[in-house]
């Protein structure tokens, strides 16, 4: 089954839960893929679904922390939620093993020797771990190595 055909049979089974939040992120999720798929005239596939997702993410995170400074907890609450109900259609993230691993061996790979070569190594790991790593953390990491 394809990622977009389990959003929508979720997004089916909300409905008849009368789940409004689930409901309402999924609807939100939706609108995001058919927006780009007007917009380039394409069918997304499932990788380019996932980079949806992780664009809205990273949005919601940008959101959460300017609502907890402003001390609207419960709209960092909804955030939080649709958070949640986005991260049901990722790949299993990497654990920070694994992720280590990765980050050594693109280094490695490279040939970087310093925090110059920062940009090389991140050019070389963004296309592999696109979806099973969030790229914050990786650059923490390579900046760490290097």
């Amino acid at each position: 089954m394809s990622l977009r055909q389990k959003i929508s049979d979720d997004m089916k089974a909300a409905m008849r839960a009368k789940d409004t939040a689930r409901l309402s992120a999924i609807r939100l999720l939706l609108a995001a893929i058919k927006q780009r798929e007007v917009d380039e005239r394409i069918d997304l596939s499932d990788s380019d679904i996932v980079t949806i997702i992780e664009k809205m993410n990273k949005q919601r995170r940008d959101s959460i922390s300017q609502y907890e400074a402003a001390a609207r907890q419960d709209l960092a609450d909804v955030e939080k939620f649709e958070m949640s109900v986005l991260a049901e259609y990722m790949p299993r993230q990497l654990n920070d093993a694994e992720l280590a691993a990765a980050v050594d061996e693109a280094v490695s790979a490279v040939g970087a020797t310093g925090p110059q070569d920062m940009g090389k190594v991140m050019g070389y790991i963004k296309p592999r771990l696109a979806g099973v790593a969030d790229m914050s953390r990786v650059s923490a990491l390579i900046k760490a190595r290097l």
